[in-house]
């Protein structure tokens, strides 16, 4: 009889793969089996649009990419990985040819807010920017009491007011209120909601001071393709178009890793797990969609403030008012006739994205969970609005509302790409209140996609950690 695998691990998006890696390092037999023909999971790129335009499909930006304990230390670069950082991380336009900057230094950005602000900035970021690696090492891992205790409480005084109030009583420039805005607004979640999108923004922030905002040279996929070279130096091996829709679909191994939804998991090992759990798994909240657009442009975005053609992410929104009123109506099951969108346009500062003098550019706004609306007319008025002439030089474009998303990922559910609504109720307890959150009670199943501590982003650490508890169970 064959010998069963040690592990398997269902999804091959970074998650998936980096528990497989975590794995294979520590010398276990593990192979990845994907339904798609081609993994990475949210971190692919493709031609949709026209031959020689090359589109990061889903993620694109990875503020967390070097801020991961696990990915910094697998040292990627030597399988081909690269990453480009612009000149800068974040820009925010606003009416009038102003525009916020986030820049990798704390003094560089303060110094372009009114003398209050540029004080308050100061003295929100700088003290956390030294220990940056001290505090991604807690907040990037499951509950648990923290190994660096006083920069953890730093960090928690400031996040404990939403984002619209932190952005209020800090701040008086307009600008600096945008800028905390636009990146609290990655959440998806309305800004006067506690803790998380704080939490989110301010992590975002603090990761582009402490180590830029990158882009991978040549696409998402370069990082996908980087994990798998280092899990077939390790002996393990990634199988794509093999559907799983139960434990009869899978390899015989002595644990199972899922990255995949909750509901999913439920799915497909119901006969494995007891009902009240996979019923609980089922109660798992996902929070509002996407609408994406991927533009094959005839040049760069003509912003209007000089800042915005030096940046790879620009946040086209306006004002913190308005970005708060755009992400409560996505929330509340309303399509903002003036959405917060979320920009990036990599192919100014990586050349392989598309054919010489040409463009790429990626857009997405928030939805309500589920829409098929075409938000298209609405996002390409608010980047004229900072950026008259935008229309004119498009070439071709590729819509993706939130069944399509889902269609493309099941894991997108309804088209959420954060894997499950991060509001304080499940910021934590994903996905669900315990302090082995990736385990199950069937000890050879875990849950290791963003549905899991300690969330969503191009980090690999839910399924680092989810590797950690079934090393435990495999070594006895």
């Amino acid at each position: 009889m064959k010998k069963p695998l040690d592990a398997v691990v269902i999804g091959s998006g970074p998650n998936g793969l980096a528990a497989a890696v975590a794995l294979a390092r520590e010398g276990f037999s593990v192979r990845v089996v994907e339904g798609h023909e081609r993994p990475g999971g949210g971190a692919r790129t493709s031609e949709l649009t026209l031959p020689g335009f090359r589109h990061d499909i889903c993620s694109a930006i990875h503020p967390m990419g070097l801020a991961s304990p696990f990915l910094r230390e697998l040292g990627l670069e030597r399988h081909g990985l690269e990453w480009v950082h612009p000149d800068y991380c974040v820009a925010h336009p606003l009416d009038g040819g102003r525009a916020a900057v986030l820049e990798r230094s704390v003094e560089g950005t303060a110094s372009r807010f009114d003398t209050s602000s540029a004080r308050a900035y100061r003295r929100l970021f700088a003290p956390l920017v030294n220990r940056f690696d001290d505090l991604m090492e807690d907040l990037l891992a499951p509950p648990r009491v923290p190994r660096h205790p006083f920069t953890m409480a730093a960090f928690g005084l400031r996040i404990l007011p939403s984002s619209l109030a932190t952005a209020r009583a800090w701040f008086t420039d307009e600008t600096a209120r945008a800028l905390i805005a636009g990146n609290a607004a990655h959440s998806v979640l309305p800004l006067d909601a506690i803790l998380s999108t704080n939490a989110v923004g301010l992590m975002l922030m603090l990761a582009g001071h402490a180590k830029g905002w990158p882009i991978a040279k040549g696409g998402s996929q370069s990082i996908v393709g980087a994990l798998i070279a280092e899990l077939e130096y390790h002996g393990g091996s990634v199988e794509t178009c093999r559907l799983v829709l139960s434990f009869k679909d899978l390899p015989k191994a002595n644990a199972y890793l899922f990255d995949t939804s909750p509901s999913a998991l439920a799915s497909i090992a119901r006969e494995r797990l007891p009902g009240n759990y996979a019923k609980r798994l089922r109660r798992f909240r996902h929070g509002p969609g996407i609408f994406k657009i991927d533009y094959a442009l005839s040049g760069p975005v003509p912003w209007v403030a000089e800042e915005c053609r030096r940046a790879g992410t620009v946040h086209v929104g306006g004002t913190l008012d308005e970005i708060a009123r755009s992400e409560r109506e996505a929330s509340a099951g309303i399509h903002s006739e003036r959405p917060f969108v979320l920009t990036a346009q990599q192919s100014l500062f990586d050349p392989t994205r598309a054919p010489e003098g040409k463009h790429t550019f990626w857009a997405y706004c928030h939805v309500p969970a589920g829409s098929t609306v075409d938000m298209t007319d609405r996002i390409e008025a608010q980047i004229e609005r900072f950026a008259p002439g935008f229309r004119d030089l498009v070439l071709a474009r590729r819509t993706m509302d939130c069944a399509e998303a889902e269609r493309y990922n099941p894991n997108l559910i309804g088209g959420d790409i954060v894997g499950g609504s991060a509001d304080w109720r499940q910021l934590l307890t994903r996905p669900m209140v315990s302090w082995k959150p990736h385990a199950t009670p069937n000890p050879a199943i875990f849950l290791c996609s963003s549905s899991t501590p300690p969330g969503g982003g191009v980090h690999g650490m839910c399924g680092y950690w989810a590797a950690q508890g079934a090393m435990g169970v495999l070594r006895g």
